[in-house]
Order: structure tokens, then sequence, then C-alpha cells
């Protein structure tokens, strides 16, 4: 593991291995345990150009590949991550603080997501569009953006750097990728050793690590870039996409979620509070699709709340090497102040902690609140931590004012024994996705992923992403001669 650490921890521009030529480094930590895992020095606005440059240049020839030659590309790179399962593992445990079940999750992901893209690269499709004139025949042709710029974040960031840069080569682009600050080796540089061994011609994919304090907004001004891929906070997205809109690119934006569960009077509770434990805790509840709030219908909700108490209080925290620890360590120190925070304002507020975790480090354990004061700003925000709101309803009615008194609209689920009950109640919620009997934290290659309101503009998966990265082009023939009024 520790040659990733080593080899991976440069700059990866037009096809070479090469540290930055900024004034200052990056240093990777385990957050667990506060080891340093690397230094990387950063790339300054020269390197991102040099980099966007590259891709421009190596765009030219790829984008006229035959697609089935693109593809093979993407099947070696499926492979490769398959044969290195167990190394690419360890380097999320120790660079993320990922347990073994959350490393799983994220593989397993990016695999399927991985086999979509071998597909994709033969999936755009021209059309022939009718027209009132005679002898004009209407071409329609879908072809890539050019180049695209992918900005990924720290919770997943093998899985949603590759959700992008996978399927913007597929269809034909050039990549240039950035990093999260504190995730650059599993975020960015082990994502361009995967394709760089898998055979991508070079210059296609390029990775610079950097920070916003060492080149601004050079990385979504430059003019290379059409479309600017980015997974983060709403407030960083509003930036980008006001800046994508001012230099006329296209910005897709996954942002962040304040979603509910929401449990029914007739929900099996038991598998109910299964649910909506998983949803809420997974990956210490750094995930953008996670519960941030559990509404339970008044009726249930002693019952409810007694078995979901009992069931937080069984999650280990602790080290996330250990196969046994569900609750690994929060990404920084920034991100465990800002949960103690929120814990502590919402007692503050009135609220009763049914569950308080400590917090040791970056080690910030579980904690269930509930009597939050229905107009605190918490239960309007995303608390990117193991802390949940359970908040009880009278009649469906009530829930659904509830679940929507949010910015945002990303997920969310229900729980019902009548599934039609549960479907006509996910029409009435404001978010991208709804899973009726089921959790919160879904993503499949082939549906439609994004959010409402604050939680982002335009989606991504299957046919949604052909739209994403490819544009399209109206090539007219007139057969015949055409007239002319003057």
């Amino acid at each position: 593991m520790s040659s990733y650490f080593t080899d991976l921890a440069q700059q990866y521009i037009d096809g070479a291995w090469r540290p930055g030529t900024g004034s200052w480094d990056i240093i990777d930590f385990n957050p667990y345990d506060g080891e340093k895992l690397a230094s990387i020095t950063i790339a300054t606005t020269d390197e991102v150009d040099q980099a966007y440059r590259a891709a421009e240049r190596a765009q030219k020839e790829w984008g006229t590949t035959n697609a089935y030659a693109r593809r093979a590309v993407f099947e070696k790179a499926l492979r490769i991550i398959e044969e290195r399962e167990a190394e690419i593992t360890e380097v999320i445990i120790a660079e993320l603080g990922g347990t073994h079940l959350k490393a799983a999750f994220e593989i397993h992901l990016a695999k399927e997501f991985l086999r979509e893209s071998v597909q994709l690269s033969l999936r755009p499709e021209g059309k022939i569009i009718p027209s009132p004139i005679d002898g004009k025949e209407n071409r329609l042709y879908r072809v890539p953006v050019g180049v695209v710029g992918v900005i990924s974040p720290f919770n997943f960031p093998f899985l949603l750097s590759l959700k992008s840069v996978a399927p913007a080569l597929a269809l034909g682009n050039g990549v240039v990728l950035k990093p999260h600050q504190n995730t650059p080796i599993v975020g960015g540089s082990l994502v361009a050793k995967v394709f760089e061994d898998a055979g991508l011609p070079g210059g296609l994919l390029n990775v610079v690590i950097t920070d916003i304090a060492e080149i601004g907004d050079a990385f979504i001004e430059h003019p290379v870039p059409k479309v600017i891929s980015f997974t983060g906070s709403d407030k960083v997205g509003r930036h980008v996409a006001t800046v994508c809109a001012s230099h006329f690119k296209r910005s897709v934006l996954e942002l962040g979620g304040n979603s509910a569960l929401v449990v029914l009077d007739d929900a099996d509770i038991d598998y109910a509070v299964d649910a909506a434990v998983f949803s809420r805790y997974v990956h210490q509840g750094q995930v953008c699709m996670a519960a941030n709030r559990v509404l339970v219908d008044r009726s249930i909700e002693a019952e409810f709340t007694e078995k979901f108490v009992a069931k937080v209080r069984s999650l280990k925290t602790g080290d996330p090497s250990d196969p046994q620890t569900i609750i690994g360590p929060v990404i920084n120190s920034s991100q465990a102040d800002a949960i103690s925070g929120a814990v502590e304002q919402a007692i503050a507020e009135g609220a009763t902690a049914l569950v308080h975790g400590t917090t040791t480090d970056n080690l910030v354990e579980p904690s269930v609140l509930t009597d939050v004061p229905a107009d605190s700003s918490l239960l309007r925000q995303e608390i990117f931590g193991p802390v949940v709101f359970l908040v009880p309803f009278d009649g469906e009615d009530d829930a659904i004012r509830v679940v929507n008194d949010t910015p945002y609209g990303l997920s969310g689920a229900v729980h019902t024994g009548d599934v039609e009950r549960g479907v006509n109640f996910a029409k009435q919620i404001e978010t991208g996705m709804f899973h009726v009997n089921d959790g919160t934290v879904h993503d499949e290659p082939l549906v439609p992923f994004g959010g409402e309101k604050h939680s982002g503009i335009g989606r991504l998966n299957g046919e949604t992403t052909v739209d994403a990265f490819t544009t399209q082009k109206w090539i007219s023939v007139q057969h015949g001669r055409s007239f002319f009024p003057f």
C-alpha cells in the first residue's frame, strides 16, 4: 500500500508523472491516527493550463477513434481494479478513514460504473429528422464536447471521480481531474494510474492536485473545458455555476442533501429501523444522500425509537482497519468540530439527546437527537456526520410538509405496508430521487442521479450522462436546388 502514497504523490500531466511547481505542499494525513501518508507539491495555474492543453491536443484523435477501440481501454481498466481490489481497499481505509464495509461498497459501485462505461462508448446515436423543405435531409450528430473538467469530493472519491471521468472519456472527450485536497490519491492519481495501465493514450486524462488558494478559479475559468462536473457542497457549487455561466460553460452539479427517511403507521418497524440506521450512519454519515432526518408517525414513535436507539448504541466506533468497525473517523478536525457543534447547538435549543456520542480527535461517535425545535435551522441544513434527528409527525400531510421544508432535494425514502401508498407519497416530495421501502443511499449506473433545489443541476448515469458530456450538431444536406426569395 505504501507505494501508492510514494509513487502516486505527483501531478499527472500529458502522460507524465511529475512534481508540481507550487511553493507549498499538500500534506495527506490518515484521518484516524494522523499518520503522514504523502506530501505533494501543488500544481500552479501554469500546470492547470498545461493539463487542459494536453487534453485538448489528445482529444482530437481520441474523439475520432473507433468506439470499439475506445471500449477496450475500459474493459482493461475494470480488470485492473478487480485485480488490485485488496490494495485499493487498504488505500481507501488509510486516506479516507473508510471502513472495510465502506471500501467494499465504493469499489463495487466503481466497477459497476466502469462496466457501464464499456457500453457507453457505443451509446451515442445520430438521427435523421424530417424537414418541411423538399429535398432537405436533416442529420443530427451527437459529438463529444471536447474537454471536461472534473472536481471530485472527499467522501467517495474513487467512485465519484470515476463516475464522471470514465463516461467522459468513453464518449470521446479529454479530461482534467482535480481531486479534493484531503483525498488526492484515491480521488486523483489512483484513477490516473488505473487508466495509464489500461492503455489510455497519454494526455487524455490529466490530474492536477492543487488548492484554490493557489489557482483561484483558474480550473473552471480556463477556456478549454466546455463542461465542468462538480460534486461537493451547495455553497461551492453555487460559485462554480456562477463562474461557468459567465464563461458560457455547461456545469453538472451534484451537491448536498438533507434527506428524510419516513416511517408511516403501517411500516415494518424492524425493517425500517435497519434501513434508517444504515441510511444515516454509513461512512460516518459523510454521504450526500444520508438520512439527516428520520420522520416517524406518532402512533409508532415509541416502539421505533426504542429499537432505533438500541441499534445505534450497538455500532462500533474506532479503527477503520478493524473489520468490526462500523463508524470510523470523519475526514478532518474541521468536520469533527462542525458535527460536535451541531449537536451542542441542538441541545442548547432544547433538543433531547437519546444518544450523545463523544468526539475524540476525528472519531465522532453516533448521536440521536429528538425534540429539536421545529424552527431550528439544523432541521433544514446538511449535517455531514453521524448525527440524526428523530421527528414525529401526525399523518401523511404533516410528513410531506416536514420533508419538503428544506432547501435541499436529493434523496429520501418512505416505509409503508402499501407500496402504492408509498409511491403516491414519493410523488409529493420535492426531490430528484426517492425510494419506497428501502434506504436513502442508492446509485445505479443506468438510473438518472441528481437533485432538485439546492441539491444540484443536471443528472448523471445512463442516457443523462450522454447528454452531459456530448453535444448535438445539426448538419443539413439539400438534395437538388433550394429556393431563395432574393
